[in-house]
């Protein structure tokens, strides 16, 4: 038996489809819902309850099933389709993209996935701005990246790559050997045997500034072995500083984004959160992201350094405005 949590979206579903298909039948109509006879007829009698404020005849949906043939009216307020709001289609876009970056699907042929993807920008609107801004290309990657990547793993070659170290703001050069290209959060990574760091490491393809495939075959050392990226890439090491922060409710998206080690609810949707930083860089670039949305509270130092910076920012700002 379904619960209220399942019904009540079912409900709204069913009374637009009703009312565009006068006259349905019983049996019909169940088989579409993926429901048996009685489950729809139950739905039914909870429709003939329903309408608006008031609760007088006039005011109720009026539905009947006499004969098998379902009947409604005084329907019209809720006569159309649901629609999805701005976060709901812009979390599908995200999927969406996610899915468009699979390199298994690059050759796939058709246009229907950016067919469906137009569409819900369409219907996000301003939201979708919003979702290209938080996947967008960090800097100026490669447009060849992934076609090059791929060349690279099916010819079992060597790639050279030119890469960009946010953590540390520069460009260094890479020979790796490539083994599996991955999509994790919406994003793609190339893993591989990187002879710069002689261990296996993941380059996000937006951050690739330029691919080569060179004329040596790949040959990782047997403990190249791909990492479990389940549960997201960033993995903290116990050794990484644990640093605290507040933040409001425009900051959640930390808790669901890192890997915490402690979440505790503030009120009014507010959260402290503990978590590992692989570097002062690194806390201190989110701290600055998160802007007003949230703030480091410990260590003491590391609070004060994102306070300093965030005034040295601050004081830049105005100067050249």
């Amino acid at each position: 038996m379904s619960g209220s949590a399942d019904r009540l979206p079912r409900l709204l579903a069913l009374v637009p489809y009703l009312m565009s298909h006068p006259g349905a039948q019983v049996g019909e109509v169940a088989a579409v819902f993926g429901l048996s006879e009685k489950q729809l007829i139950d739905d039914l009698q909870l429709v003939w309850m329903c309408g608006l404020p008031g609760h007088t005849p006039g005011d109720l949906i009026d539905v009947s099933w006499d004969g098998g043939e379902i009947i409604i009216d005084n329907a019209d307020t809720i006569a159309r389709p649901l629609r999805l709001g701005i976060d709901e289609a812009s979390a599908l876009l995200v999927a969406l993209r996610m899915l468009a970056a699979t390199p298994e699907l690059a050759e796939v042929p058709g246009d229907a996935l950016p067919r469906v993807m137009a569409k819900l920008e369409r219907a996000a609107g301003d939201g979708a701005a919003t979702v290209s801004s938080q996947v967008a290309v960090d800097v100026d990657a490669a447009p060849d990246a992934l076609p090059r990547v791929r060349e690279g793993l099916t010819r079992g070659r060597r790639l050279s790559l030119r890469y960009y170290v946010q953590g540390r703001d520069e460009v260094t050069p890479r020979e790796v050997d490539p083994m599996r290209v991955v999509v994790v959060d919406g994003r793609a990574y190339l893993e591989g045997w990187c002879y710069r760091a002689e261990a296996m490491r993941l380059f996000r393809l937006d951050r690739v500034l330029g691919v080569e495939v060179l004329d040596v075959p790949a040959d990782p050392p047997a403990e190249a072995e791909p990492r479990d990226v389940a549960a997201g890439v960033f993995r903290p090491s116990p050794t990484d500083e644990l640093v605290e922060l507040e933040l409001s409710a425009a900051g959640r998206w930390v808790a669901e984004y890192y890997p915490c080690e402690q979440v505790t609810e503030l009120g009014e949707g507010r959260l402290r959160v503990a978590l590992r930083a692989r570097d002062e860089d690194w806390i201190l670039k989110l701290a600055l992201r998160l802007g007003d949305t949230g703030r480091v509270v410990s260590p003491p130092d590391m609070a004060e350094t994102v306070r300093r910076e965030a005034g040295r920012a601050l004081a830049l700002y105005a100067h050249q405005s």
